[in-house]
């Protein structure tokens, strides 16, 4: 039986590490030829080779030269260019009134300006390729809902759902589908520092409070992606699918 994702090609920032690694797992396990992207080399490097299918380049999200190199490469090797997903993002932990100015355009140009460039770097790709094709953002329930002491990182967050539901509309004529995932407390190399994982009591109270009592794992959300990514979802653009355990139903 053919894998959900056999035969495409799929790009995935911030995969080094955690969710990106996963879903670059879960979809060379369904047949897609996967690039990993991210700027921690070493770990990216790693994590490529561990997995037979996937090749890893070097991609600062913040940069347009850098996306287009990347995108070029690419097209040049495979001619086409299926998914995309933007999952390279960074947390902010502070209260937003001592928020630096610097701390604060740092979140904006890796969450939402990196999303920005690449949506529409690789849907110029995807147009000039003529096929029906999925770009999935990675948004958080900071992006449908204010969490405090998140201000910049739901800032950002927003702004993804934001550009997600109008670029959907924009490139739905060229087969274009664009959604974005919306993950919970998910346990992640970037959650590591907060406190549901450093305090086994804090975790505890957590749990209960997730209607399914558990936190999320990259899994959890990989298997989303497949699925927006993958043909099934064909019917399915510029919507906000929830993974959080039923907090937010």
């Amino acid at each position: 039986m053919a894998g959900r994702l056999e035969g495409k090609i799929a790009l995935i920032t911030g995969g080094a590490r955690g969710q990106g690694a996963e879903e670059g797992r879960l979809f060379t396990a369904h047949g897609a030829t996967v690039i990993l992207t991210d700027v921690l080399d070493e770990q990216g490097e790693r994590t490529a080779a561990e997995i037979e299918g996937v090749t890893y380049r070097h991609l600062d999200v913040r940069s347009e030269s850098e996306w287009e190199a990347v995108v070029g490469e690419v097209m040049a090797e495979h001619g086409r260019l299926d998914v995309l997903v933007n999952n390279a993002g960074i947390d902010l932990v502070k209260k937003l009134a001592a928020t630096s100015l610097e701390e604060f355009e740092r979140v904006v140009s890796i969450n939402q300006t990196g999303t920005f460039l690449g949506m529409r770097t690789v849907a110029n790709a995807m147009i000039s390729a003529g096929k029906p094709s999925s770009i999935v953002n990675i948004s958080s329930v900071a992006g449908l809902e204010g969490v405090a002491n998140h201000g910049a990182y739901s800032g950002t967050k927003f702004a993804v759902t934001g550009m997600t539901k109008a670029a959907a509309k924009e490139w739905g004529k060229h087969g274009i589908r664009v959604n974005s995932v919306h993950p919970g407390l998910i346990e992640t190399p970037m959650t590591e520092d907060l406190r549901p994982f450093r305090d086994a009591d804090v975790r505890a109270k957590a749990e209960r409070s997730i209607p399914l009592q558990r936190i999320g794992q990259s899994i959890d959300i990989a298997n989303m992606v497949l699925f927006l990514a993958g043909d099934e979802s064909s019917y399915c653009t510029g919507q906000a699918f929830t993974v959080d355990g039923g907090v937010h139903p």
